[in-house]
């Protein structure tokens, strides 16, 4: 089946659409436990390109889950094809030109790597949301924590499935000791020094 499928290669290049947008596009891989701020510092740091004029956009865990990932549960092997699915999906965002930013749990140093390797080195930037357990309990804006404590969810990421904190981030945010906008300010601080913008 695979030898009947060619790549069709596009008449207009991702370089084509960065000089047309006037910036490089790349994906922001939010990674950390559930409450950690993920969600909420992505669509910060898409608001503050927004306000720049920055073609970005965010592809949340939850509302992923409710189109394209909807038949996936939280087993280890659907946890595994959610993120693979989300790599695929961002890196047709990359070459679109735009910066692309995902939240998702990823609880799996090997998933992030195989997300990491459909990218050139400049275009995925790990950003780890370091955030103490207790914190993130205390926050529980799903209420996931309790349930997962009550047993109502198994296989919960820092109950009773691990999380692999990122070896090499590029960037490690701790969302517990700064505001979210000062946290989105240090993403847009990176993407400036490094020539995205």
């Amino acid at each position: 089946m695979k030898n009947n499928i060619v790549w069709h290669k596009a008449a207009i290049s991702k370089k084509d659409r960065e000089r047309l947008n006037g910036h490089k596009s790349c994906v922001l891989w939010f990674t950390g436990l559930s409450g950690s701020g993920k969600s909420t510092l992505a669509n910060e740091v898409d608001r503050q390109l927004y306000a720049r004029r920055i073609k970005s956009y965010v592809l949340d865990g939850d509302n992923i889950r409710h189109g394209l990932n909807k038949g996936l549960g939280f087993s280890k092997q659907d946890r595994i094809e959610n993120i693979r699915r989300i790599g695929e999906v961002a890196k047709l965002f990359v070459d679109s030109g735009q910066i692309v930013l995902t939240a998702f749990i990823s609880p799996f140093r090997e998933d992030r790597d195989q997300a990491r390797k459909l990218f050139s080195d400049d275009e995925f930037i790990e950003v780890h949301l370091d955030c103490p357990l207790n914190i993130c309990e205390q926050r529980d804006p799903k209420g996931l924590y309790s349930k997962a404590r009550s047993g109502e969810i198994k296989q919960f990421t820092g109950i009773d499935s691990p999380y692999e904190v990122p070896l090499n981030p590029q960037l490690t945010i701790k969302t517990s000791e700064q505001s979210i906008e000062k946290a989105a300010e240090q993403v847009i601080s990176y993407l400036e020094q490094n020539s995205y913008f």
